[in-house]
């Protein structure tokens, strides 16, 4: 998991939006940025309040994996909330 938090810290400090995204694009293949996409999709559409089944049929998703989107939208300190809220 160092890796990640290393990889957290310089997106962090990252002004470049099109380097950001350069980066992600050589580190993620293409099914991994979609399943990422898809899962940031997802959390926007819960926050909204649509339903899960919904969310299901629009984005061709199982619903365990919007279930886990939605506990994590339940959390205490959610970082998903946070980043919706704040960044978005």
């Amino acid at each position: 998991m160092d890796g990640i938090k290393e990889i957290s810290g310089i997106l962090s400090r990252i002004e470049d939006q099109k380097l950001i995204l350069d980066l992600l694009e050589c580190l993620l293949t293409e099914n991994e940025i979609k399943e990422i996409a898809g899962r940031w999709e997802l959390v926007k559409m819960l926050d909204k309040g649509v339903s899960q089944r919904k969310i299901a049929q629009k984005l061709s998703m199982s619903l365990c994996k919007i279930t886990r989107g939605s506990r994590e939208l339940k959390k205490k300190d959610s970082a998903f909330k946070r980043a919706l809220h704040e960044y978005l």
